[in-house]
């Protein structure tokens, strides 16, 4: 699974640095399929449940489930791309969201608590610890910035097959839910709107957006439980190491 983290990272890196006014949302696509395929990788996203593309591209209000096509990136967007790696038989799964040039500082503050959140829930994959640990923790940084978690959409187990039990949520309380094992392996995402908590499906029954139009950032991981603490599996070589000790810190 670390091989397929691999993968996912240098692709969420490329797309990074692929995201500029005027770039499509089908560019991107391009490029990520392009980079998965080249290093031996499958896009798990395509096809599955007849979904059409290699990544979910999510500009500005919309939370997740983008489907990439003629939108073009402006000044001041962000953008939450997700991408899905198989390899050798296993999944790997992480998201970044990308301001393209200033997007404000709501935005730019959103982002920020959300990627935190997800580094303070990721230090609670400790064995022992119950997913419920995780769960509150994010939803406690969140909502003390002044944010709100999604309570509809989860993060997953994920292993051989990309959503496996337990659900993730980014709520819960502190002792509840299943206990935290060795070997376990969780896709942590949290998905934080700037407004409301709640959503809508859009008409191509795929995209799901703010209920009241407000921005929308999303963060996520893959990571193991391990003997030795929790293990980024899809961290990029910048963050190898010190993203884990960040987590650590800020918790």
């Amino acid at each position: 699974m670390a091989r397929a983290g691999e993968v996912v990272a240098g692709c969420l890196a490329l797309l990074r640095d692929s995201c500029a006014e005027g770039v499509t949302t089908a560019e991107l696509d391009r490029v990520a399929e392009n980079f998965i395929r080249e290093h031996k990788g499958i896009p798990t996203f395509k096809g599955y449940r007849g979904y059409p593309a290699s990544i979910c591209a999510s500009p500005n209000q919309m939370v997740v489930h983008g489907i990439p096509g003629p939108y073009e990136l402006k000044f001041a967007d962000i953008i939450s791309l997700d991408v899905g790696v198989t390899l050798g038989g296993w999944v790997a799964d992480a998201a970044i969201t990308v301001a393209v040039g200033d997007p404000g500082p709501l935005a730019l503050r959103l982002m920020e608590v959300t990627e935190t959140s997800l580094m303070r829930g990721i230090a609670r994959c400790v064995v022992g610890n119950h997913l419920g640990d995780v769960s509150h923790t994010v939803e406690e940084h969140v909502v003390a910035n002044g944010f709100t978690v999604v309570r509809s959409l989860v993060g997953h187990g994920v292993g051989r097959e990309m959503h496996e039990d337990p659900q993730v949520p980014n709520f819960g309380a502190e002792g509840e839910g299943p206990l935290l094992k060795e070997g376990m392996v969780l896709a942590i995402e949290p998905m934080v709107n700037a407004g409301t908590h709640k959503v809508t499906v859009g008409e191509d029954k795929w995209a799901i957006s703010t209920a009241d139009n407000s921005l929308s950032a999303h963060f996520e991981h893959t990571v193991a439980v391990t003997r030795n603490g929790p293990r980024i599996l899809t961290a990029s070589k910048a963050e190898d190491g010190a993203g884990l000790g960040a987590a650590h810190r800020l918790w």
